[in-house]
């Protein structure tokens, strides 16, 4: 069975694969500091709840944006899998080219959520990722990454809004009934949630007319779902991106194994 890890900013998700499907899947706090040892105690009694042992578990990938924390993880999987891990940017092979200028800064995310949207969807692409950063990739027809825009996270600018302003509160993020506040949280929200969905609609449009060729765009993410039936920008939602991406890179990987 594989282990797969993705390490966001925020979470850190841990998913088993058997070889047919995912059979487990849970999301812990990421934290830096965070040791091996430390690792395996959560991950041995969650394992235990779904009748698993690390002794079933043969292999596994690691993916982190997050670089402190992948000496922990790759010990995680050494120590007590007595496996030797892939790791995204490092020892796995993506198969796909990264045409961009230095591919060693390509977060390690992005690459993955790549190669999972081409498996499915005909490119070109426009991937968009919401979680700490909102992120919009490219991909193009043969799956290759071709760089992308960054900015800030819906959430992340809901807490330097409260953070800044001493006045606001912190709220929800939730699709308001209006788009004028007729209080402070409804202006709160309608300014964050119809702002993003203007910064969406707004980045595509101009993605597409740089690159003057039709594309479909794909959304992914924790907060990706909150966008849905909002926009008529985004053609699909996909929140099983990302795992996809990795246990396609795990299956490469293994091939050229053998």
């Amino acid at each position: 069975m594989l282990l797969a890890i993705e390490q966001g900013n925020t979470n850190t998700m841990f998913a088993i694969h058997d070889g047919q499907s995912w059979i487990a899947q849970w999301r812990s706090a990421t934290e830096s500091t965070r040791t091996a040892d430390e690792y395996v105690v959560w991950l041995s009694q969650l394992l235990s709840m779904q009748g698993l042992g690390f002794r079933a578990i043969d292999a596994c990938i690691i993916s982190s944006v997050v670089p402190q924390s992948i000496f922990n993880l790759r010990n995680l999987s050494r120590r007590y899998l007595n496996v030797e891990p892939l790791v995204i940017g490092e020892n796995a092979k993506l198969g796909v080219d990264v045409r961009i200028e230095k591919p060693s800064e390509a977060g390690a995310d992005r690459l993955v959520n790549a190669v999972g949207a081409s498996m499915v969807y005909p490119g070109p692409l426009i991937v968009i990722d919401s979680g700490t950063a909102t992120t919009f990739d490219i991909v193009a027809s043969d799956g290759a990454f071709e760089g992308g825009i960054i900015a800030p996270g819906i959430n992340l600018s809901m807490q330097a809004l409260h953070e800044a302003a001493a006045k606001l509160p912190r709220i929800a993020i939730q699709r308001p009934a209006r788009v004028v506040g007729k209080d402070t949280v409804g202006a709160m929200q309608s300014g964050v949630f119809w702002g993003y969905i203007a910064l969406i609609e707004g980045l595509i449009t101009r993605i597409k007319a740089e690159r003057a060729e039709t594309m479909t765009v794909v959304a992914t993410g924790g907060v990706a779902s909150l966008f849905e039936g909002a926009t008529d920008s985004i053609d699909h939602f996909d929140p099983d991106l990302t795992i996809r991406g990795l246990l396609e890179i795990h299956r490469r990987n293994t091939s050229l194994e053998t």
